[in-house]
């Protein structure tokens, strides 16, 4: 999905369907944009060698700089961020009844795409864990819930990148 303000039209489209429509129409474009705008934040942390993303309910990023062989769903450490330091923007999106969550984890030159959704118990309250969930559970460290991916089903290229120390990028999208 994109929308731009080139030349003069406003244009939208998902994958090779696009349409433009003259700015003249501004408030149908304004409406159209309400539709469409995106929230994002961006995380940045790095694999460990006890990195075996064998939990099956759970994937989370944290700011802790150790990971244990017991911490079976976390797959990157050293984060630069956490929920607590993400915009009030991004954070109210989510906490929409529909709100639907994206997170794209790259690792290399490998990527995988989570699918969730958001709810209107999320906190974002923690200072060092981004959970995701495929339950509705719901506490200060979830920052999606009803994901279609836990740690179990990541890519394992992607875990054996991990596991050598690799950078891993996080990107949230909120629609």
């Amino acid at each position: 999905m994109k929308y731009s303000n080139e030349l003069g039209y406003l244009s939208y489209g998902f994958n090779s369907f696009e349409r433009k429509i003259p700015l003249t129409y501004s408030l149908y474009a304004k409406l159209l944009l309400s539709f469409i705008v995106q929230y994002i934040e961006n995380l940045v942390a790095y694999g460990d060698p006890n990195v075996t993303a064998n939990h099956s309910s759970t994937l989370e990023i944290t700011t802790d700089s150790y990971l244990t062989p017991s911490g079976d769903c976390i797959v990157g450490i050293s984060s630069n961020r956490s929920p607590s330091i993400f915009s009030n923007d991004f954070i109210a999106a989510c906490q929409t009844k529909n709100a639907k969550i994206t997170a794209k984890l790259s690792v290399g030159s490998h990527e995988q795409y989570i699918f969730g959704r958001g709810h209107p118990d999320l906190t974002f309250k923690s200072t060092n864990s981004a959970v995701i969930r495929t339950s509705s559970y719901v506490d200060d460290r979830t920052i999606m819930i009803n994901s279609d991916t836990a740690a179990k089903n990541l890519n394992r290229n992607i875990i054996s990148l991990l596991q050598n120390g690799n950078k891993i990028s996080v990107r949230l999208t909120v629609l």
